[in-house]
């Protein structure tokens, strides 16, 4: 008799959490009992699952005569681990993942499951999963990017009414493509950063172009890279909303949906005074871990920021709860947890926090409104609704950041295909009606 190993159990029970709504992160900090190798092989197989489950559906499809939404749902998850074994795990023997997920099928599902997934992986196996197995992309680029690319048809679509659908491709791939590691300095320049690393036998270069941000190479751990250089982990998409975000010298900064901090502790790092708080209190202890290690002058408090846990501030950053379509590449699993209604959820959240937030600031005080998404009633279209409800605020953008990274009206737009990393949007904003500091 076959024994599952542990490494996919845990991956099967990680892909029922995420299939019952569980976001994918979060999901693997349950995977108890996993070091080393073991926990390894499970993040990667669960995010290449979660990268290519468009794919992985279509292809399983093909050989199920009723398709696979016939199947429990149990079954769907055990299906998807063998056919990304059997595909894209080159380390993984055919036998293996072929007897490892028939017998994980008979488990959730008896014998007849076992058999249907015998067949279903050995003809898998036979008849392969190149791309002409799958809408051609010249005839039809939405299912092409639907299946081989693996994203939602609705968003394809809406990203296709904005950009050209090569443009959109790009992106489809950027978000295929398993993200690098990065690291963001907070007492060096990123050239000394970068020398400093590899002199020290971690392999790293700057990214350049006014990102204040290294590549550290090789896929390596951070806490090795972190030991030599005083810094944080951070995209250089979420870093350049720090640097646009530009407080004036001495002012003190509310950051009122700070976890997990990274922005908050870089500006702290800057000179600047930080109140960092955040609805999440397991979230708020991310924040606490980066600052017993780097420093900093930031205070931490639970709370909501649609109640402002003070009454006023002279710096709000918000970077708000959103769709994050901007991340897709390190959090595979949320393009298949948006949906147009949570779009539209998110929207009216945004917009309530954002109008909260703009109470805080006195006359002559600034506002940052920020996402991690593409999508404009997230972004743009939520600011112009701002500016047409508060009169008394105007877009008050900085040169900080490089104008490749401006939109039309100074806003802060970094799009993962035509930038490299990951998405982010902001916008700066002042109240109108005092002296206040800051670029204006």
């Amino acid at each position: 008799m076959v024994r599952v190993t542990r490494e996919r159990q845990v991956a099967l029970s990680v892909l029922r959490q995420v299939s019952r709504g569980r976001r994918l992160d979060r999901a693997l900090e349950t995977a108890k009992g996993l070091e080393g190798k073991g926990r390894h092989w499970v993040q990667e197989v669960t995010y290449g699952v979660a990268r290519l489950r468009g794919r992985l559906d279509h292809l399983l499809g093909l050989h199920l005569v009723k398709g696979l939404e016939s199947l429990p749902p149990p079954l769907v998850d055990v299906l998807r681990l063998g056919a990304y074994q059997l595909l894209y795990m080159a380390g993984v023997p055919e036998y293996a993942a072929l007897s490892q997920t028939v017998e994980q099928a008979r488990e959730v599902g008896g014998e007849g499951m076992a058999r249907l997934a015998n067949a279903v992986l050995r003809s898998l196996a036979r008849e392969g999963g190149g791309p002409e197995r799958f809408p051609p992309w010249d005839a039809d680029p939405l299912h092409h990017l639907a299946t081989w690319g693996s994203h939602p048809p609705w968003l394809l679509a809406r990203w296709a009414a904005r950009w050209t659908w090569e443009e959109v491709r790009g992106l489809v791939e950027w978000n295929n493509t398993p993200p690098p590691l990065y690291l963001r300095p907070l007492d060096l320049e990123p050239e000394t950063a970068a020398l400093r690393l590899t002199e020290a036998g971690w392999p790293a270069r700057p990214v350049g172009g006014g990102v204040p941000c290294v590549l550290l190479e090789g896929g390596l751990e951070p806490r090795g890279p972190l030991g030599v250089v005083r810094g944080i982990i951070q995209d250089p998409g979420a870093a350049l909303v720090a640097v646009y975000a530009d407080p004036p010298s001495g002012v003190w900064v509310a950051d009122l949906c700070a976890a997990p901090g990274g922005k908050a502790l870089t500006l702290a790092a800057e000179g600047r005074k930080v109140l960092a708080a955040d609805l999440s209190r397991p979230r708020l202890g991310l924040v606490r871990e980066n600052l017993a290690r780097v420093g900093g002058a930031v205070w931490l408090v639970q709370a909501d920021a649609r109640r402002p846990p003070l009454a006023e501030a002279p710096f709000v950053f918000l970077d708000v709860p959103c769709s994050g379509t901007g991340t897709f590449r390190r959090h595979p699993d949320a393009r298949w947890r948006i949906t147009p209604r949570l779009l539209d959820h998110l929207a009216e959240v945004q917009r309530t926090m954002l109008l909260e937030a703009s109470r805080l600031v006195p006359p002559g005080g600034h506002l940052v409104y920020a996402t991690c998404s593409l999508e404009p009633e997230e972004n743009e279209d939520q600011v112009k609704m701002f500016l047409q409800d508060r009169p008394e605020f105007s877009l008050a953008p900085t040169g900080a950041v490089p104008g490749v990274f401006l939109d039309p009206e100074g806003c802060l737009t970094v799009l993962p295909q035509r930038a490299g990393f990951d998405g982010a949007f902001a916008a700066r904003m002042v109240r109108r009606g005092g002296g206040g500091g800051g670029r204006c």
